[in-house]
């Protein structure tokens, strides 16, 4: 297996996910692993199921054993088990024993948690368009982060500081 290290961006919708993977990954010159529930729900319409959700679960796996072959050193992913976890919870109550499973198994080496400090734009993906989920669920991400090893960070600021502030502490607790 190759020494890739893998940085995971999670956070409420609308927060910047996926900008600020593709900014990174363009910054260190490597690929990033989009969200594949945006690729399910395009493909699939999005009224959704507790079952859709294993099935997403299992779909970003995926990819992101197909992108961590082609990265250079960094793999930015965009949403992990944590985010597949706290879905199946916030909608459904309950969550699959696979996605448990995957968050025991699968290991990352930094979490970068995007703060809800940007406004919410609407896309057709989109659920919560309100301030209280997106603190809710912003809320349910740092108690997961805090309460496991990896190192971690809130990512605050908008546009390029917003880039600048994820790279400083990439730069300090991963690329040593």
């Amino acid at each position: 297996m190759n020494n890739i290290k893998k940085i995971v961006i999670l956070g409420p919708e609308s927060t910047g996910k996926s900008t600020l993977c593709a900014a990174l990954a363009k910054h260190y010159q490597t690929e990033w692993c989009p969200e594949y529930a945006r690729q399910y729900l395009t493909e699939n319409g999005t009224d959704y199921t507790y079952d859709n959700l294993l099935t997403i679960a299992k779909g970003q796996l995926r990819g992101e054993d197909e992108y961590v072959e082609k990265a250079n050193k960094l793999l930015i992913i965009d949403t992990d088990m944590y985010v597949m976890k706290v879905w199946c919870e916030y909608v459904f109550n309950n969550c699959h024993p696979f996605i448990l499973e995957q968050i025991n198994e699968r290991k990352y080496d930094a979490y970068l948690l995007c703060d809800i400090d940007l406004p919410w734009t609407a896309d057709e993906m989109r659920e919560y368009p309100t301030e209280e989920p997106r603190k809710e669920l912003f809320t349910l991400y740092k108690e997961l982060l805090m309460n496991q090893n990896t190192p971690w960070e809130i990512v605050r600021g908008t546009g390029d500081a917003r880039t600048q502030n994820a790279i400083a502490f990439i730069e300090k607790h991963i690329l040593l």
